[in-house]
């Protein structure tokens, strides 16, 4: 995560594109799913965007206000500020390993979210989207608070599911009211609450509807929406827009501007979004340029597919009925949910991935960057499994993209060239422009896809031009007896494969950072804009090249089973322990048989030479006695 010194701002004429990842609740750990869901996707289409030359600003940060801190830092036991600088910085150091290219990640506790939330909130309430209601809310008498949605837990009314929270119910994605739970309970002390009237601020999403509806239908046309993204937001639309409410009884959160409010804040639900403008504001006093300037911006926002209404219908809403000039949403990028070994992530039990574990392994970041990314859940859920994270490293890193770059790389390197760039104009023939041919066919795509922001796509493409770069060797046998009797075509293949290298370390850029800094490093040349036409000049003749480095290392196969122990929580702690239990015991059942047999063969010696059997019987009970208390003590 690194902080850009030079301000981005919307240059006219240009192109400039915008971009948020949601911002991760700062009461948690993220986890791999997490990571790609939003952070990781918002950072490959940002870094995309600055390799063809694009104006680009990425931001994100942590949303800290509402319930969930509160609730947490209450099991905690410390403020919510203290909270918040906690994970803050766990946050911050886990994007950090993971190389996301954030050009600003803030907080939303600001002055900046104070005065833009209440901006809006006050225009909305000018021009009459805003109502007050009084509403019967869940009260704990035992610890005498009106308890917010989400310190109320129950059975969800729709699916059943016994761990609904009050505002919204994980398993089948329905926002709820707590009133609705079956058997409620409050969440710090598990007593029943009991209803109670209170007065609270609602944001007309009815009266928003016309107007939402028409923008809804012009930016889903104009702009990129994933197919959830459209089906979502249909679904609220054809369901019917109703007032929701947005001020909670809660003391952690932005404060609201209207008299009778001072012990209520902004519910979370409304004011989060209006972070991605906050945070800009904090990056930049000019931040207007970017949010309010819909003529020269296009904004791009990366979520799962549970943030999706928030994005495209109670943000646009809360946007419009401002009436002022804001930069919407164009294209929306969600995901599915990504597993883990048939199951899901728990941090509660110890299953799964977290960002604080992945770097724990050894792992570069960019393996893990490139495995996440290659099963992005971008239409149906995925899965993470240790078998294949390895052999994506193995097989599609080490021996596609590391062994293309490595063997040319080596060979420029040896006694043949001394690391100097051949004269490659000398020779061609129609496979060479075949080859030039086939690669702008890729790039053409590659870009087509990442415009379209098919990331899992795109990233198949790059491979696909690296296992290009690898035909190219075979099919011209690249190697000393070329050099020796065909010169000239050998210079032209390493001319061509070295730019063929040059092209690739740009495409693979937004996928895997580091490794690309290790390619350019080897070619010792700067990073290539992403051309719309690839020429295969990029090199000169004569240029100096660095020396060959490994880009990947091979996992060893071992290390499936000891990853899965060690990330499967306490099931897989268990099962250990079972399987140890059971090779112990098989161990100490195969040395008393063995015991047993050699107290029997020293029996009948004995019993030969001495005519008699006592001695040997209590030899034997010895000798298996002793091969019992030796597995014991091995194996304890």
């Amino acid at each position: 995560m690194s902080e850009t010194k030079k301000i981005v701002l919307p240059v006219e004429g240009e192109r400039n594109v915008l971009i948020t990842s949601a911002l991760p609740y700062v009461n948690n750990v993220p986890h791999l799913g997490n990571i790609i869901g939003s952070v990781l996707s918002a950072d490959v289409f940002a870094r995309f965007s600055r390799a063809r030359g694009y104006n680009t600003l990425y931001v994100c940060g942590t949303d800290e206000y509402g319930t969930a801190t509160e609730t947490k830092a209450i099991e905690e036991k410390c403020t919510p500020q203290e909270l918040c600088d906690k994970y803050y910085a766990l946050h911050s150091e886990v994007y950090k390993w993971f190389n996301i290219s954030f050009d600003h990640f803030g907080r939303t506790p600001t002055q900046q979210q104070t005065d833009i939330a209440q901006d809006i909130f006050t225009k909305l309430h000018k021009n009459g989207y805003l109502e007050e209601q009084t509403t019967t809310q869940p009260y704990c008498e035992t610890h005498k608070s009106f308890l917010a949605d989400r310190f109320v837990e129950g059975t969800c009314p729709l699916c059943n599911y016994e761990d609904a929270r009050g505002d919204q119910c994980d398993k089948c994605g329905h926002l709820l009211d707590p009133l609705e739970l079956k058997n409620p309970r409050c969440k710090l002390d598990g007593a029943t609450p009991v209803p109670r009237e209170t007065k609270h601020v609602y944001l007309c999403l009815d009266k928003l509807q016309p107007l939402e509806e028409e923008w809804f239908k012009k930016s889903s046309t104009e702009g990129n929406w994933s197919s959830n993204g459209v089906q979502i937001t249909a679904s609220w639309l054809k369901e019917g827009l109703r007032a929701r409410g947005i001020t909670r009884d809660l003391k952690w959160g932005t404060a609201v501007p209207l008299e009778g409010y001072e012990d209520k804040v902004m519910y979370v639900w409304f004011d989060a979004c209006i972070g991605y403008v906050s945070i800009t504001a904090t990056y930049t006093d000019e931040w207007e340029k970017w949010w309010k300037n819909p003529d020269n911006v296009k904004l791009y926002q990366f979520m799962g597919k549970d943030n999706v209404p928030f994005h495209t219908v109670v943000f646009p809403c809360s946007q419009i009925g401002t009436k002022d000039n804001w930069t919407m949403l164009n294209t929306i990028s969600t995901t599915e949910y990504l597993n883990y070994e048939k199951g899901k992530f728990s941090k509660s039990r110890n299953i799964g991935v977290f960002g604080n574990n992945a770097k724990e392994t050894g792992i570069p970041s960019d393996v893990w960057r490139y495995y996440l990314l290659s099963h992005r859940p971008e239409t149906g859920d995925s899965e993470f499994e240790w078998d294949s994270f390895i052999a994506g490293n193995n097989n599609e890193l080490l021996k596609n993209l590391g062994n293309f770059v490595n063997r040319v790389i080596k060979f420029v390197n040896s006694k043949i060239y001394d690391s100097v760039v051949p004269d490659y104009t000398k020779f061609e023939d129609d496979y060479f422009v075949e080859h030039k041919k086939k690669v702008n066919e890729l790039l053409k795509r590659y870009i087509e896809e990442l415009e379209d922001v098919k990331i899992r796509a795109a990233l198949s493409t790059a491979l696909h031009l690296s296992s290009l770069g690898n035909q190219l060797l075979q099919d011209n046998r690249l190697d000393n007896n070329l050099a020796t009797t065909e010169p000239e075509r050998c210079a032209a293949v390493v001319g061509l494969a070295l730019s063929h290298i040059h092209l690739l370390a740009s495409l693979i850029e937004p996928y895997m950072p580091e490794t690309t800094k290790n390619i350019l490093n080897q070619l010792n040349a700067n990073f290539l804009t992403i051309p719309d036409n690839w020429e295969a000049k990029s090199l000169p003749i004569n240029h100096k090249i660095g020396k060959a480095a490994y880009l990947f290392s091979q996992i060893k196969p071992e290390k499936e089973q000891e990853w899965r122990e060690q990330f499967g929580g306490e099931e897989a702690r268990k099962a250990k322990e079972e399987k140890a239990r059971k090779a112990a015991a098989k161990k100490a059942d195969k040395e008393r048989k063995k015991a047993k047999k050699a107290a029997g063969k020293a029996e009948g010696v004995e019993a030969a030479e001495k005519g008699k059997d006592g001695p040997a019987d209590k030899k034997a009970e010895e000798a298996i006695s002793s091969g019992v208390e030796q597995v014991t003590l091995q194996t304890s």
